[in-house]
């Protein structure tokens, strides 16, 4: 395929994943207002943030495994239409409740739509190449992302939050028919399919619970108590048992032979905290932006937009620059450090922090998170085989979501202890009147909106969530550390210069031991009239004349 031709492939699964990370994202800025108008709490906060990443968390690998076993193409747009129908609903919600549950549905489908596009991406582009068109998805990523916020800032000062949700209904109707216009894959060869639906309903429960666990815990009871042990033991032994079933089943959900492989298992690990990066500053800086400076939504999403051009930039700079060069390994470890970096300088907000400060340590992070990010997908997707591709790709991308979610949610009950402490510190000492008021004013438990505060309250709140931010990126510290470390065990391996359409034909073409020798060499085989036979490709050789035209080869 020409580049233009990749282009015009790729066009649709661009916006695809463009209008499903913008419509997890526009309501980043909003979520203050939308929760104070619904009648929610910080709870309720973390949930609307959190059901969305949960869902996406637990379906991704599913999308994975039906990715390797079905229609791919049919498989996208299926995603597509559950994130149109849910993010419809959910601009309709009159309550928390229901809001929740539709971006539950909406995480379903951004779960399709992360992992889908990643497989089909290594469908038709080979790692050496993939390079600088991961940089585009990088960049997509990047700019909803941080560019979400901005836009649902907008959108929630001039025509309403409700808008957050409706914003994407076109684009995504636009994708759809792109997707069915340019988007064309071979068919697949028809097999017998075995779907592992012990193995779905026993990993999603697991999941599911510990992520439960996770969001209630220091809220809803204690971290150490009867209910935390319960949910912890549930959950353990749903995954021992899940575990045990991937063990013994034809086609397991995630097959757990990959973690034999060094490179898979460190790229899984790595991108734990990537996405926590990724997630966890999109949602709290946000709240900082408008609970400790006061800033509008809007406001709030401009704040933001240093950390949308680090992304922005090092992905698509680091990406041409992976494809010409071949080279991986040092961007990477680059990448992990900045993160390092930009998560500790993060740890040093206050309420009244420097914004040249803010703005600094926001693109640090980004640029980090941009080298690392796609890079780690690409790394995979070199070394695994071609039947394995779908599963191995959704499987970094699921545990990147379940850093994201188990992140936001342990930052918010951080946050939320901390908040919480700060102001009943503030308050007490107030006079007793103004402690009356703000007793009553901030009783409910739910955010408050800090433009209607009085003066004397509203410094007491800025303080407490300028401080409580602060204190949530220390939780991150150590995980980017363990990700600059994995980065550096990663073997570095070349680049391939085959798609996995390119890799399974010729899977299927090296039939025996010498064939699949010669393959492993990097040799071509030909079809005579005499027979089958192999004929080395080196560079000396302009052409091959053996009675016929050669089948399959290339000089």
């Amino acid at each position: 395929m020409t580049h233009r031709e990749v282009l015009t492939a790729l066009s649709g699964l661009l916006l695809g994943m463009f209008v499903s990370m913008v419509a997890s994202t526009v309501v980043g800025s909003s979520l203050p207002v939308i929760i104070a108008d619904l009648g929610g709490d910080q709870s309720a906060f973390t949930w609307v943030v959190t059901a969305t990443l949960l869902a996406t968390t637990v379906s991704t690998p599913i999308w994975g495994k039906l990715a390797d076993l079905f229609n791919r193409k049919l498989l996208l747009q299926l995603a597509l239409v559950i994130f149109v129908v849910a993010s419809a609903l959910a601009g309709f919600s009159q309550d928390a409740g229901t809001l929740i549950t539709m971006r539950v549905l909406q995480g379903l489908g951004a779960g399709g739509l992360a992992a889908l596009s990643q497989i089909v991406m290594a469908d038709i582009i080979s790692p050496r190449e993939r390079g600088k068109y991961a940089g585009l998805f990088g960049a997509v990523m990047a700019v909803a992302t941080v560019g979400g916020p901005l836009l649902g800032g907008v959108l929630t000062d001039t025509l309403g939050w409700r808008w957050n949700f409706f914003v994407g209904l076109p684009i995504a109707v636009a994708a759809l028919i792109l997707l069915q216009r340019t988007l064309h894959l071979p068919k697949r060869p028809k097999t017998k399919v075995s779907i592992d639906y012990f193995g779905i309903v026993l990993i999603s429960a697991g999941v599911s619970l510990l992520l439960l666990w996770v969001t209630f815990a220091g809220t809803e009871f204690d971290w150490i108590s009867a209910p935390s042990l319960l949910m912890v033991g549930a959950a353990a032994v749903l995954l021992i048992v899940a575990v045990v079933v991937e063990l013994k089943v034809a086609e397991p959900v995630i097959p757990l032979g990959l973690f034999t492989s060094r490179t898979f298992t460190l790229s899984v690990v790595a991108s734990i905290s990537v996405g926590v990066a990724m997630f966890g500053t999109a949602v709290f800086l946000s709240q900082y932006m408008q609970l400790a400076r006061g800033a509008t939504p809007t406001e709030s999403g401009l704040l933001t937009i240093p950390m949308m051009a680090g992304v922005l930039i090092s992905s698509t700079v680091i990406g041409a620059l992976v494809s010409r060069r071949g080279k991986w390994k040092a961007f990477m470890v680059v990448g992990s450090a900045l993160m390092v970096v930009g998560t500790l300088l993060l740890t040093q907000l206050h309420y009244d922090t420097n914004y040249w400060f803010v703005g600094t340590a926001m693109f640090v992070l980004g640029a980090g998170v941009g080298m690392v990010m796609q890079n780690l997908v690409l790394v995979v997707q070199n070394t695994t085989a071609v039947k394995n591709m779908g599963v191995a790709t959704s499987t970094v991308t699921f545990f990147r979501s379940l850093g994201g979610t188990i992140g936001v949610s342990v930052m918010g009950a951080i946050l939320g202890t901390v908040v919480a402490n700060d102001i009943k510190t503030g308050i007490a000492s107030l006079p007793a009147e103004q402690q009356a008021e703000a007793a009553q004013t901030l009783g409910s438990g739910a955010i408050p909106q800090v433009s209607q505060l009085p003066d004397f309250l509203r410094i007491v709140v800025e303080s407490a969530y300028g401080t409580g931010v602060g204190s949530v990126f220390m939780a991150a510290v150590p995980l980017a550390i363990v990700t600059l470390l994995a980065v550096v065990f990663l073997p570095n391996a070349d680049l391939g210069t085959q798609s996995a359409i390119q890799r399974a034909r010729a899977e299927q073409r090296s039939g025996t031991p010498l064939e699949r020798e010669l393959e492993q060499a990097g040799e071509e085989m030909f079809e005579v009239s005499e027979g089958s036979v192999a004929v080395p490709i080196t560079g000396s050789f302009a052409a091959v004349d053996a009675g016929r035209s050669p089948k399959g080869g290339r000089a």
